[in-house]
C-alpha cells in the first residue's frame, strides 16, 4: 500500500467529503497516518440545538464518531470501511453553536476489529465529550 503524505490525505478527504461531514460542518485539520490519528473542526449550527443554545447529544456523538471513523480510515490507507459496532459517549460540558475541535485515534487495530477513541472540545479547550468505539474492519470496494 502506498503511503500518502498528510497533505495528500487532507486533500483527498476535502475532495471526497461525506454528506454527514458536510451537514455537520466538518473539516480535516491534521492527520498522522502511522498513529491512526486525526484532528477535525466541526461547526455546530443553531439548528442542532435544544433548550436554547445547547447542542443536542446526537450531533455531539456524530462529530466524535465521525472523527474516530476518519482516523481508522486513515490508518487503513482508505482500504477499509469502518462501520461502528458499538459506541460509548460521556458528556462533560454542554456544546454550544460555533466551532468545536475533535481528535480521533485508533487505540488498537486487529484483523477484523478496531478499537477507537476520541474527544470533542470547544475552542477554549473545555472538553465537551469523550468516546470509545468498536468498529468492524471491512475491505472497501475501490
Amino acid at each position: 500500500m502506498q503511503k500518502l503524505s498528510s497533505a495528500e490525505i487532507i486533500e483527498r478527504m476535502k475532495k471526497n467529503r461525506q454528506p454527514c461531514v458536510e451537514t455537520m460542518g466538518g473539516e480535516v485539520l491534521e492527520v498522522d497516518q502511522a498513529r491512526g490519528w486525526i484532528k477535525m473542526r466541526w461547526i455546530a449550527k443553531p439548528e442542532f440545538c435544544h433548550s436554547g443554545n445547547i447542542v443536542q447529544g446526537g450531533f455531539i456523538t456524530g462529530m466524535v464518531d465521525s472523527s474516530m471513523a476518519h482516523a481508522a480510515m486513515v490508518r487503513g490507507h482508505f482500504h477499509m470501511a469502518v462501520p461502528t459496532l458499538e459506541i460509548k459517549v460521556s458528556f462533560f460540558a454542554p456544546g454550544h453553536p460555533g466551532p468545536m475541535i475533535a481528535e480521533g485515534w485508533v487505540e488498537r487495530w486487529g484483523r477484523s476489529t478496531a478499537f477507537l477513541e476520541g474527544k470533542l472540545y470547544r475552542e477554549d479547550g473545555e472538553i465537551v465529550a469523550k468516546a470509545s468505539a468498536t468498529a468492524r474492519l471491512v475491505p472497501a470496494k475501490l
